[in-house]
């Protein structure tokens, strides 16, 4: 069942790529929850949909993978978001500034499918690097 899983939540990630967002009504259970959505949504692959597509036509974020794994009932995948700063959500002054954002996506699977998930997002460093949130003024901790 993980492999299955694994391969139903990479393939969502190649569907925000591309932007052929098909995939999700096979991908996610009927009842599906993002919890990671800064928007309310509808439960399921629409709901899903509606986010994902902002994601790639607002937002213009494309994924790169760079670990993934999966258990019998959870897919994790870490990737690297590379997206365009928009200044409704990022800030003024945002629009049209690349970025790039680590992020940790988490999903509970339920019969092979994806049944919720959450994102853990660095959106306080991509907000650094559009120009719109300052870094830090203290200095780094010393290492141990």
């Amino acid at each position: 069942m993980s492999t299955t899983a694994l391969s139903r939540a990479l393939a969502v990630f190649d569907a925000i790529n591309s932007g052929d967002l098909s995939c999700l009504d096979d991908a996610v259970t009927a009842d599906f929850v993002d919890h990671g959505s800064p928007i309310p949504l509808p439960p399921g692959p629409e709901g899903y949909r509606q986010i994902l597509t902002v994601v790639h036509d607002v937002l213009q974020i494309r994924y790169v993978i760079e670990d993934s794994f999966a258990t019998d009932d959870r897919v994790v995948i870490r990737a690297v978001a590379h997206g365009v700063g928009v200044d409704a959500i990022h800030g003024a002054g945002a629009a049209g500034k690349t970025y790039v954002m680590p992020t940790v996506h988490i999903y509970r699977v339920e019969d092979g499918r994806l049944a919720e998930h959450w994102g853990v997002r660095d959106e306080y460093g991509a907000r650094i690097q559009l120009g719109t949130a300052m870094a830090p003024m203290f200095p780094a901790p010393e290492p141990f």
